[in-house]
């Protein structure tokens, strides 16, 4: 499996994700820097977390510009698995990959803890080795991770089962409030649902020497489906 993991100025997962991928796969993804232009024919790209530009004019509004993202881009939109998680997330809504915004959490803090998400709908993409209802126990570190969107394109959401994961409880019975999003949405697909965006870091539960792989499943469910 050929994947790609960008690297932005401020990225500080990029290695976390070669990790998680590469014990999924067997295969070290190439980091490439931002200002390239090509990324060849990938069968996963990735944006990772982190603070690109210092996150000092609006989280992701710069990295959406770097050159290496009118490629990302273009091959996303023609059917490339794309994954974003926090600050990849982040860039994903300014480039209206996804629906939605991001804003400041509720609480006006930095979040930097355990949580439990919830997998509301699954992807042949991304979630082959889940179910509905499953549940993983992954890092949040995030300070713009209020995911907001009109109710219209909710509902729209809803029906089309674009909501990802929600957060919730260890038992995954009932939603919680992590940092103001609505309805708990913690990730989203795009409509073919070949682009997935999501706040908290899988890549940091997939190793069991670390206390946490309860996120091997959903790594091991993208390389399945990519490698078929």
């Amino acid at each position: 499996m050929k994947s790609v993991v960008v690297v932005f100025p401020g990225s500080n997962r990029e290695k976390d994700m070669a990790d998680a991928l590469e014990r999924a796969s067997g295969h070290r993804p190439q980091l490439l820097w931002h200002k390239e232009t090509e990324l060849g024919k990938p069968d996963l790209m990735v944006l990772p977390g982190g603070f690109s530009y210092g996150d000092y004019l609006r989280c992701g509004a710069i990295a959406a510009h770097s050159p290496i993202m009118k490629e990302v881009i273009r091959l996303a939109k023609a059917g490339t698995p794309l994954l974003a998680v926090c600050n990849g997330f982040q860039m994903l809504v300014e480039t209206r990959l996804v629906p939605g915004a991001l804003l400041r959490n509720a609480s006006l803090k930095f979040i930097c803890k355990q949580t439990h998400l919830r997998l509301e709908s699954e992807s042949k993409t991304f979630t082959g080795k889940m179910k509905t209802g499953d549940v993983i126990h992954v890092p949040v570190a995030h300070g713009e991770g209020n995911y907001v969107v009109t109710p219209d394109m909710l509902k729209s959401m809803n029906d089309n089962g674009q909501v990802a994961f929600r957060y919730c409880g260890r038992d995954g019975r009932e939603l919680v409030d992590i940092n103001g999003s609505v309805d708990s949405i913690a990730g989203v697909y795009n409509e073919t649902k070949t682009i997935l965006g999501m706040m908290p870091h899988p890549e940091d539960a997939t190793d069991a020497t670390l206390g946490n792989d309860s996120a091997k499943p959903f790594f091991d469910g993208i390389v399945t489906a990519i490698a078929r």
